[in-house]
């Protein structure tokens, strides 16, 4: 019985250090659909996949979310037609390259300080990489939701007439709005981009605009907010009933205590502002390789966002992501590890 307390416990821990941060995400997210305008949006993202890849990993730096509120403005950015190689860099990279994770960080490891500068590091290159290797898949509606593949805008500009329709309606976050009327405003496709064009939701009072908003924010809250709680809920259970010491068991060697890092920092789930304070507890029994790999890996992925990142991604391109933050994150903490020693 005391562990179902302890787990449920750490349950409602994840949830109150996840959901201002999600709140946070999705207000942004909310902001770039009803007040930036998507034409000079893509206008100002670069062509070059590899530059628009580490583009996006430091926007993350002006807007500092977690991994919980990361997810909702990732996949606006991706509806609003931004490159592939901008959002998913600023997917992973935004937890962890921020003013607040830095600081947090330092305070942390103020005694190493290379733990600072290599997280910050390792973090901006690893996400910028697998930025530009989604760049080559040239059409990302495949690997989408079909939900958020329906919203993202064509190539060309769609007018009302000649429009094609979306096969089945588009029963998502931010497609259907509630006007003064009442009745809801279908934002397929097509609509999304017509009445971008014709500047319809800009020309609106700010007043409407903000009740809008307000509207969209709730709704993101409800869709993401079911996953955030069954994601939380998984954590919680592995963390009181997979034994940490058969974890930290394997931590012994250059190359097991990587692997062991990495497989706590995927089960704790914890927020990025504050695992550095974590990671610190092991500081005197681990290597600097194996700190960072705890430091970089989880924010990319943990079981906590898992459930967040399939409101954007099919299982299957969930997979890639995780088999490459999890291939670079450990080649260059292992390298760091033998390097050291």
């Amino acid at each position: 019985m005391n562990q179902f307390n302890n787990a449920f416990t750490l349950f409602l821990s994840l949830l109150v250090e996840a959901v201002p941060f999600l709140l946070l995400g999705v207000l942004f997210s909310g902001l770039l659909l009803f007040f930036v305008d998507e034409r000079k949006l893509i206008a100002v993202m670069p062509k070059n996949a590899l530059l628009g890849a580490l583009l996006g990993s430091l926007i993350g730096f002006l807007f500092p979310v977690c991994e919980c509120g990361n997810v909702p403005v990732a996949r606006r950015l991706l509806m609003q037609g931004a490159p592939a190689p901008v959002a998913i860099g600023f997917l992973l990279a935004a937890p962890t390259v921020n003013p607040i994770v830095l600081w947090s960080t330092w305070v942390a490891f103020r005694d190493q300080p290379e733990i600072v500068f290599l997280r910050f590091g390792l973090s901006l290159a690893i996400a910028t990489i697998i930025g530009w290797v989604f760049s080559a898949q040239a059409d990302l509606r495949s690997i989408l939701q079909p939900g958020v593949a329906c919203v993202i805008p064509t190539a060309k500009p769609v007018s009302r007439q000649g429009a094609e329709q979306p096969i089945s309606p588009l029963l998502q976050s931010g497609t259907f709005l509630l006007g003064q009327s009442g009745r809801p405003l279908r934002m397929d496709a097509s609509e999304l981009q017509a009445d971008l064009l014709e500047d319809t939701i800009a020309s609106k009072p700010l007043p409407d605009r903000l009740n809008l908003l307000l509207e969209n924010t709730i709704q993101e809250l409800r869709e993401l907010g079911g996953v955030l709680v069954l994601g939380s809920a998984i954590a919680a259970v592995l963390q009181v009933f997979v034994p940490r010491d058969w974890i930290l068991s394997l931590g012994q060697g250059p190359v097991t205590s990587v692997l062991a890092m990495m497989t706590l920092a995927a089960v704790v789930s914890i927020c990025s502002t504050v695992d550095s304070f974590f990671a610190l507890s092991f500081a005197a029994t681990f290597t600097s390789g194996s700190l960072l790999a705890f430091l970089v890996f989880g924010p990319m992925i943990d079981l906590k966002g898992i459930g967040l990142l399939l409101s954007i991604f099919k299982g299957r391109a969930i997979v890639y992501l995780f088999l490459l933050a999890a291939q670079l994150t450990f080649l260059s903490t292992l390298f760091i590890n033998l390097h050291v020693s």
